[in-house]
């Protein structure tokens, strides 16, 4: 019995098979996209004004934030004058102290009515939240 030689020496593959790689790079593109559509703002992005003399507050507040667009979060939830104006005169928000954010670029106007609005409330202890100057 006489067997045939292969003469051709196989010196590695003539041709790679890309359906593999392409499958695993369009299943990383959807897992990207899906995971970075799913992230969520961590919070309300406010610069504070700088001061030498501000102080820590270790107590829970009830946080107002006014943006540089002017725009009013309470506790981070939108909220217009009137619907502030409900929730600050609960019982239970008066007794908190309120701390105001005010992004250093808001207007100081904004930043008086709501002061007002606190007092005019019976809120006596108002806060309102900056950066320590280095």
């Amino acid at each position: 019995m006489k067997f045939k030689l292969h003469t051709k020496v196989q010196s590695g593959l003539e041709q790679i098979n890309i359906a593999p790689l392409v499958d695993v790079i369009f299943q990383l593109l959807i897992f990207f996209m899906l995971t970075s559509s799913f992230a969520l703002p961590s919070s309300i992005e406010v610069k504070l004004p700088k001061a030498i003399t501000s102080d820590v507050v270790k107590e829970e507040n009830v946080a107002i934030t006014i943006t540089s667009e002017n725009v009013i979060y309470l506790n981070n939830k939108i909220i217009t004058t009137k619907e502030l104006r409900k929730e600050l005169s609960k019982p239970s928000n008066k007794k908190r102290p309120l701390l105001i954010k005010a992004d250093r670029r808001s207007s100081v106007g904004r930043v008086v009515d709501i002061w007002d609005l606190c007092r005019e409330l019976g809120i006596e202890r108002i806060n309102i939240a900056t950066d320590q100057e280095k």
